[in-house]
């Protein structure tokens, strides 16, 4: 049974070298899954983070994340490598096959380093022994929770651009297309075989349901797409 911890909002942790532990102040309230077999760790973990301030949820395996919708709405997974039946790895696999923004930081009391470099490879934030270093751990947090935003607004920008791209006609597309790789109004023109004029009257109605303001915003939109230019000059 999945336990969420309590949230404390304190001034944070205070080490012992006068420096405190708490979320990055930028990224705002940050909420974090841990998932340990082990329930001293988990317990400790929780307790760790929720009083300097994460909203933390944790999990004695990863099936029981991927039993609930925390793992959409989490900023950070924070997992131990070796869980039983499905492990850290095999979990990695899952979220970047289902939620692909989500970031995940493994912790282990096993080192080992090809594991660890395996792991960073497939998009882990970072591989952490035990006993863990609290500054490296709220730094690791931090640096997830921000890639982990980054993804998901790209990800939602994406849909979004999608759903505006499906409003173009083909020649549109065309246009679109060509104008984002670098031709000139003529150079469409020429290479669609019709007027500058015309290729004019394309770029502006694709401007306006692409809602783009202007041609760099068109050209960060294709990027993200990924459209490119079928051209003989490209």
């Amino acid at each position: 049974m999945a336990r969420t911890a309590e949230v404390v909002r304190p001034q944070g942790i205070v080490m012992e070298n006068g420096s405190e532990i708490r979320p990055d102040a930028a990224i705002g309230s940050v909420r974090v899954a841990i998932i340990d077999d082990d329930e001293r760790v988990r317990k400790a973990l929780v307790l760790q983070l929720s009083t300097a301030g994460f909203e933390v949820v944790a999990y004695s395996s990863a099936e029981e994340l991927l039993e609930t919708t925390d793992a959409k709405s989490c900023d950070c997974v924070v997992a131990d490598v070796y869980l039983p039946r499905m492990n850290g790895l095999q979990l990695q696999e899952e979220l970047n096959r289902t939620i692909p923004y989500a970031s995940i930081i493994f912790i282990t009391g096993h080192g080992d380093l090809s594991l660890g470099m395996h792991a960073m490879r497939k998009g882990a934030v970072d591989f952490l022994e035990k006993p863990l270093d609290d500054l490296a751990l709220l730094s690791s947090i931090n640096r997830g929770a921000q890639l982990s935003r980054e993804r998901r607004a790209e990800q939602f920008r994406r849909i979004e651009f999608e759903e505006h791209e499906r409003s173009l006609t083909s020649r549109e597309r065309e246009v679109f297309a060509l104008i984002t790789s670098g031709l000139l109004n003529k150079q469409v023109a020429s290479e669609l075989g019709t007027t500058e004029r015309t290729i004019k009257a394309h770029r502006a109605s694709v401007m306006t349901k692409m809602g783009a303001g202007s041609l760099a915003d068109l050209v960060r939109m294709a990027g993200i797409l990924q459209i490119h230019a079928r051209s003989k000059t490209v």
